[in-house]
């Protein structure tokens, strides 16, 4: 243990006894797992409570939240209630003219040791809580309170508010702040700076004890947003020299430098581009090309909105990997954009493609597919075109993750939509490099870790901020489940856009009637709605008779088995040539599908999301997405990026059973308003949370973040992460600044030193 890190590291004292009074720590840690000083000092409040204003008895209002100040007047003796099992406490109060009585409950007396030796009478005591009468008495039931030693120190404590630690049965919240109060008074002269004094004067910050009390007992809530500032600095501050640490790390690690040759696979292809790129794909490729050369792996987010272009500079990029000798990877989270993939490669690529047949260019290379539910001999075949070298271009999914798949030179991975694979997929895929390949994730729609991980700078950025010509506008319309008449009008518009010669998607979060979740059983991406859809929703279900009264369950969302009969049926698009495609039939039936669909033979497929990413029919118009609020603001636009591809005006209907004001109609609002994919990240970040950037986790509640936002305190982050690279730049092993090595070493470790050495 660094003598630097002892006050923090050591363990909380234990007393002696069984009470909470005599033996906090006991609880501390069986209740809320407190084991060290660090644990609970940083065992922050998760929000704070205003006392408002000094309230006389005699003023007290029944039902509105008061705060008092008075003496004890009497204690009275625990009495066992008749009503139900356990004790009551009362206390009466007096403030000279008028009295009020606090009620405290238990299942046991023994359990009042902490209010009998508190409320002794003539204590002074502000106390807060809820108004009610009881017998004609006022009184407060299990309020908040504290004592005082002087009668002015109540109308000094009255402004402060009080904070609200997460606790739990056995550490309540008086004794968290009862005992953060004992640390704080022990902790003088023994908590050193340890952010470096320039990094403290440009940030205008307290020193950590201070911070810590500013925090645990504000005096205002000027000095709380000081203490605030301090905390969130830190965490940030100590993250991004992690990073920083991590980034210099890499720039030390060898990877082999792959660049495009005039006479080229990637100089062939440009001369043939059948338009311009834009100056954006111009831009990023030769960001993408610097990186490539370089003798370090490149680590690089690719973001881009719905149509923007990704696949072709992800395609540039791998051929400069070709022309340099290695091998590129392209991981696709379904077998329908694999396949994709495959199509629009090949056919961007034409005799560039063909390697090893008849009439194909000098300079071709292979490509080829991989999935799990390739026939045998195909399989072989691309496993032996894999290891041998001979494909310079492998694309796959999950597949290409299996422990028997090998390359003959990977230099490069190309993960598509990398919302959908965990950092430990990503990290397998690379690990089948001989060195360490260079790695570039796309996505559409930053998902929250994504947006998280950008900007605390775990990775380089690129942005494609043009769309290519031929992009047509695209409406979307939010349509109320509990219409009728709206839903035969959704109808109606697939037929009229058939008449036109157009086709149309319809898709649906689950498969089959007796599917628990979306694709394939899985849940969709934000699980289900928020709201039971209404008695007359486009797919009723009967509602169970009895049971307890409650919130009603949500309605199963439509499967795709229901919705294919409503399309086939419904007297609008009865005589429509209309097909399925889910990921569970056979992988000949969904290539029929697709084949038929993109040679204009179907006019309605009905899907789950296998349609979300990569699917290109440039003559489709129409996207229903039926129960629209079971899904994510990233597979919405996803879903909505599959038309308007060909130059033809689209139409994009939002099927839902949400209220406006929920959370889920927030969504589709925000999203019937913009097709900024930027935009609609913003509010899924703000809706979801960050999820834990220092973790595996993609999105959701837990988060290794203790008081910084993402998104509030991105200025913050910024600066804080401009301030590390200056340190780090200067001192890379940071052997000058040693407490704050220290403070790293505490932070960042195991698994999260773990995640950053793949991340």
């Amino acid at each position: 243990m660094d003598e630097l890190d002892a006050p923090l590291s050591s363990r909380l004292p234990r007393g002696k006894g069984n009470s909470k009074k005599a033996n906090p720590a006991k609880f501390l840690s069986e209740g809320l797992g407190l084991e060290t000083v660090r644990d609970l000092l940083w065992h922050l409040p998760r929000r704070y409570a205003d006392r408002g204003t000094l309230t006389p008895i005699r003023d007290l209002v029944e039902g509105e939240n008061a705060t008092i100040l008075a003496q004890v007047v009497k204690y009275g003796e625990p009495q066992r209630m008749r009503a139900k099992d356990g004790v009551r406490l009362v206390v009466t109060l007096g403030d000279g003219r008028d009295t009020l009585t606090m009620t405290f409950f238990a299942k046991f007396a023994g359990q009042f040791a902490h209010q009998k030796a508190d409320l002794v009478p003539g204590a002074l005591v502000l106390a807060s809580g809820k108004v009610s009468k009881f017998q004609d008495v006022w009184q407060l039931s299990h309020p908040d309170y504290e004592t005082l030693e002087d009668p002015e120190d109540g109308v000094d404590a009255v402004n402060r508010p009080i904070p609200l630690y997460p606790a739990s049965k056995a550490a309540p919240n008086w004794l968290v702040r009862q005992s953060v109060a004992q640390l704080l008074d022990g902790l003088e002269g023994q908590l050193p700076e340890f952010l470096p004094a320039e990094v403290v004067a440009g940030a205008d910050l307290l020193d950590p004890l201070a911070a810590l009390r500013a925090v645990h007992a504000p005096r205002d809530e000027a000095e709380l947003e000081a203490g605030r500032h301090r905390l969130r600095y830190e965490e940030a501050f100590v993250l991004q020299t992690a990073l920083a640490l991590r980034r210099a790390s890499t720039a030390r690690q060898r990877a082999v430098a792959r660049t495009a040759s005039p006479d080229g696979i990637a100089a062939a292809f440009d001369q043939r581009l059948p338009f311009p790129l834009t100056g954006s794909q111009r831009a990023v490729g030769e960001e993408i090309a610097a990186d490539l050369a370089r003798p370090h792996p490149m680590q690089r987010l690719l973001q881009g909105d719905v149509g923007s272009g990704k696949t072709l500079v992800a395609l540039r990029a791998m051929l400069t990997v070709v022309d340099g000798g290695g091998q590129a990877a392209l991981l696709a989270p379904t077998e329908v954009l694999a396949a994709q993939h495959l199509r629009s490669i090949t056919a961007m690529l034409g005799d560039l493609a063909g390697a090893g047949t008849f009439g194909a260019h000098e300079r071709a290379t292979k490509v080829v597919l991989l999935t799990g539910s390739m026939g045998a001999p195909a399989r072989r075949a691309a496993l032996l075109a894999a290891a041998s070298g001979e494909a310079g271009i492998v694309i796959g999914t999950h597949a290409l993750l299996q422990e028997h798949v090998q390359f003959a030179d990977l230099g490069f991975v190309v993960v598509d939509e990398q919302h959908r694979f965990g950092v430990e997929q990503r990290d397998a895929l690379r690990a089948k490099g001989n060195g360490i390949p260079h790695l570039l994730v796309m996505t559409a729609t930053p998902i929250p870790r994504t947006v998280a991980m950008t900007l605390f700078g775990d990775l380089e950025t690129s942005v494609l901020t043009e769309l290519p010509p031929g992009r047509a506008d695209v409406q979307t319309v939010v349509v109320p489940q509990d219409r009728p008449a709206w839903i035969d009008r959704t109808w109606q518009r697939i037929a009229e856009e058939a008449a036109l010669g157009r086709q149309s998607y319809v898709v649906c979060a689950r498969i089959d009637t007796d599917d628990e979740g979306g694709e394939d059983g899985t849940p969709p991406e934000d699980g289900p709605g928020e709201e039971p859809a209404p008695d007359d929703a486009l797919f009723e279900e009967p509602r169970p008779r009895g049971g307890k009264p409650g919130r009603p369950k949500p309605r199963p969302a439509a499967a795709v088995s229901q919705v294919v009969e409503v399309v086939r049926t419904h007297p609008a698009t009865a005589g429509l040539r209309t097909e399925v495609l889910h990921g569970r039939l056979p992988p000949a039936e969904k290539d029929d599908v697709m084949s038929r669909f993109a040679a204009g033979e179907v006019d309605v497929v009905v899907a789950t999301t296998v349609v979300e990413v990569g699917v290109d029919v440039p003559n489709a118009s129409v996207m229903v997405v039926v129960d629209a609020d079971r899904f994510g603001i990233s597979q919405l636009h996803q879903l909505r990026g599959r038309i308007g591809r060909g130059g033809l005006p689209g139409t994009c209907l939002l099927l839902s059973g949400a209220s406006e004001g929920s959370p889920a109609g927030q969504r589709l609002a925000a999203l019937a308003r913009t097709r900024d994919g930027f935009e609609l990240a913003r509010l899924d970040l703000e809706q979801r949370r960050e999820g834990d950037v220092l973790g595996a986790a993609q999105s959701g509640e837990r988060s290794s973040l203790q008081l910084l936002g993402v998104l509030r305190d991105a200025e913050l982050v910024a600066h804080a992460r401009a301030a590390a690279v200056t340190l780090v730049a200067a001192d890379p092993d940071l052997s000058a600044h040693r407490p704050l090595a220290a403070a790293v070493a505490a932070r960042v470790s195991g698994d999260t030193e773990a995640f950053l050495e793949r991340a």
